[in-house]
């Protein structure tokens, strides 16, 4: 118990020096950089001649960024300039710093990491530092008294354990998907399926990917990179849509007996964007970005979000008017219409968040006929400024605004929410079709905090699992997407049933890494013998 004090007092110098100078307008790199960790009570898992070229100090410095940061693994391998702050030569790849967390720190390590990055991300938010590469504060766990956040008391799995549960979540994901292709061809569907896991997770393109893969699987064991991309384009856009229900419900199927499951769900819609540089013409799925010079493929989705595991239920392309092609203008409504009721075919909703993209009549419609309630914010115009003003003359801090929508698809009652912003000074206003009252809007309108989860899914989408490509084909561009995507849900589903084989609850940071899953799920995607 004593060694486990020293350990943990350790650890919150740290935070605080790092905070002293965070105080003093230090950037938290160059911070980080100065800090002189004491590490006495910490021991290297690697013996002396372990041939490790990166210093245990140089790792506790990486690993209580990462920790600090939020960032993937991916992510890390991205910013070699990284390396001078830890007092690295060079950042290591992904299979290094998963070595590294798994087998050469123990508990010890990992609890003092842990409440050292803790500690120090909420004293940014507590004193409102300037450090832009904090993770959202409602990621980390607090802490109790005793300390049990740190890893002493941690649930450790095998790698037996995650590798046999990461094949079942593959088997429940992935064999809804049909191509149609001949039943004498040379590869199978589960072939292409392993490939593609395989480049998203080493991150290169389909030619240099396929390549590599022969390479580490056997000649004749791989398809070609334009093998590849002949067979991607054999899976019709409707059809992945289709097989992805499928996948879900198989998905949903092995968790919707856990109690920790909760019921009805809180579920979030968003657009996300991946960024297209090539020719626009005769490219009718490229739209424009709202800076009005990019261009990108636009994709939404919808994830249950809250205490809930946070699995992506429906996906849907976004396609808009551009000056470069005849599309109608687009009717956000209906995305938002087609997703709800798939999503509605697996769970109930209790609640509906948006981002103020979608804030239109059509769309509070749209959700009031689908029989859910809705959190929206609401753009300011000139309207709203008025009862701002008027809030501001009054001395109050809180309003709220019945009101109606009537549109060509029907009516209903609607509120608008004017509640202090929690982004700083001023007044936020939301849209909702629930009934609340003065006292409970402000309370009520914190829910909507849960969505900042579906920012780090798109994250980890696009750093973890989404393959490269500059395919100018928006059936590879929708399949790599869609794939990403299922990847991701095999991920959250794997780190679900490992949690749920020790009982207890799920708000906690999950065991298995992003990049860790990947690699497995490469490995795993062999059909069973």
């Amino acid at each position: 118990m004593e060694q486990r004090g020293r350990r943990l007092t350790d650890a919150f110098v740290a935070a605080l020096e790092l905070r002293k100078h965070l105080r003093e307008g230090t950037d938290f790199c160059a911070a980080l950089t100065d800090l002189e960790l004491q590490i006495e009570t910490l021991e290297d898992g690697y013996p002396e001649w372990h041939p490790a070229p990166y210093s245990f100090r140089g790792m506790l410095k990486l690993f209580l960024y990462r920790e600090v940061t939020g960032d993937s693994y991916r992510t890390l391998t991205r910013h070699p300039e990284l390396a001078d702050v830890f007092g690295l030569k060079r950042i290591p790849d992904e299979s290094v710093l998963s070595r590294t967390w798994r087998n050469r720190f123990d508990d010890d390590v990992r609890g003092f990491i842990y409440a050292s990055a803790h500690c120090l991300v909420k004293e940014i938010y507590n004193e409102v530092l300037s450090v832009p590469e904090a993770r959202p504060l409602e990621e980390v766990k607090q802490l109790s008294e005793d300390g049990s956040e740190s890893t002493e008391d941690a649930t450790e799995f095998s790698d037996e354990e995650i590798y046999r549960t990461t094949r079942l979540a593959r088997e429940h994901g992935f064999s809804s998907f049909d191509s149609g292709r001949a039943q004498n061809v040379t590869y199978e569907d589960t072939r292409f399926f392993e490939l593609q896991a395989f480049i998203g997770m080493v991150g290169c393109g389909t030619s240099q990917g396929a390549a590599r893969f022969k390479f580490r699987r056997g000649k004749e064991y791989g398809p070609h990179g334009d093998t590849h991309l002949r067979a991607v384009k054999q899976f019709d856009p409707e059809s992945l849509i289709e097989g992805f229900q499928q996948a879900t419900e198989r998905l949903l199927s092995v968790i919707q007996s856990e109690s920790s499951f909760r019921r009805p769900v809180t579920i979030a819609i968003d657009i996300t964007t991946i960024h297209y540089f090539g020719n626009v013409e005769g490219m009718p799925m490229v739209s424009g970005t709202k800076d009005g010079e990019g261009r990108a493929f636009k994709f939404a989705t919808l994830s249950i979000v809250g205490w809930n595991i946070p699995l992506i239920l429906a996906v849907e392309p976004v396609r808009e008017s551009s000056s470069w092609d005849e599309n109608p203008p687009n009717r956000i409504h209906r995305v938002v219409r087609r997703l709800v009721r798939r999503a509605q075919e697996h769970v109930p909703i209790e609640m509906v968040l948006c981002d103020r993209e979608f804030d239109s009549k059509a769309v509070y419609q749209t959700l009031s006929n689908l029989d859910v309630n809705y959190l929206i914010p609401k753009r300011v115009h000139s309207a709203e400024r008025e009862a701002i003003e008027t809030m501001d003359e009054n001395g109050q801090e809180v309003a709220v605004e019945s009101a109606s929508v009537h549109v060509e698809h029907g009516s209903h009652a609607i509120q608008f929410l004017y509640v202090p912003s929690t982004k700083g000074e001023g007044i936020a206003v939301f849209a909702t079709n629930l009934s609340v009252g003065p006292k409970e809007a402000e309370t009520f309108c914190h829910r909507y905090s849960r969505r900042w989860q579906i920012e780090n899914e798109y994250k980890s989408i696009k750093n973890d699992f989404l393959a490269k490509t500059s395919s100018k084909d928006y059936r590879v561009r929708w399949f790599y997407f869609v794939f990403a995507v299922l990847l991701h849900n095999i991920w959250r589903l794997t780190d679900f049933l490992l949690k749920a084989g020790v009982g207890g609850e799920m708000d906690y940071a999950p065991v298995l890494t992003a990049g860790e899953c990947v690699e497995l799920v490469c490995s795993a995607l062999l059909p069973p013998d």
